[in-house]
Order: C-alpha cells, then structure tokens, then sequence
C-alpha cells in the first residue's frame, strides 16, 4: 500500500528557510501527482502546492507564491517542499499526500493518500 512519512518539520524565525521531505513507498513519485497541505489550529486544511511530475505541471497557492517550490529526487523516490522567506502565518501542520487521479493538479482533492505530517512553526 502507499505510505508516506514526511520529514523536516521545525521551528524556524520569520524570514528562514526549511525543506520539507515526503519519502514514498507503494507508490512511484516520478511519474504520479503529489500534493502538499498544510492546516494551522483552528483552520481549515489548505492546499499548498502541487505538482504532476511527468509534466511538471505545477500548482502553488497565492499565499506561498514565490517563497515555496516542489522538487523530488527519483532514486529515493522522495519529494521535497522548499519553503523560503517563511512568515509566522506558515506555522501549521505540514502534509504530503499523492494521487494516482487523473483530476491532479488542477484538483488537489483528488490526493488522498496521507502521510502523518510534520510541524513547521514560524517564530517573529
């Protein structure tokens, strides 16, 4: 089955940078479409970037526009969410998730196999 275990996660000041790691099993980063999202306390979930890599078919929300962009590294199957310029708004609980949908990118609900999350809190 998929797993995802995402990595990374930490607390960093306003302004720092962080990358975020997803390493994937049961399923091939290289040519699938992954999401990541993050959801802070009390706030809906949101969807951050996404990517189809085969095309390399980005999405990026207007809030991370910029500062964030996805890479991933085929021989370790693994996908990386670099952060830069980060604010104290970023803080939030940080996921992966991978689609085998046709429908992703351009929907980021159609990801729907979830890592656990790691934790990025931005101090000011």
């Amino acid at each position: 089955q998929v797993q995802l275990v995402e990595s990374g996660g930490g607390s960093v000041q306003a302004g720092g940078s962080l990358r975020l790691s997803c390493a994937a099993s049961g399923y091939t980063v290289s040519r699938g479409c992954m999401c990541w999202f993050r959801q802070a306390p009390g706030k809906e979930r949101e969807g951050v970037a996404a990517i189809y890599i085969p095309s390399a078919t980005t999405y990026y929300a207007d809030s991370v526009k910029g500062r964030f962009t996805t890479s991933q590294d085929n021989a370790k199957n693994t996908l990386y969410l670099q952060m830069n310029s980060l604010k104290p708004e970023d803080t939030a609980m940080y996921y992966c998730a991978a689609s085998r949908d046709v429908r992703c990118p351009q929907d980021l609900r159609f990801c729907n196999y979830w890592g656990q999350g790691t934790q990025v809190t931005v101090s000011s």
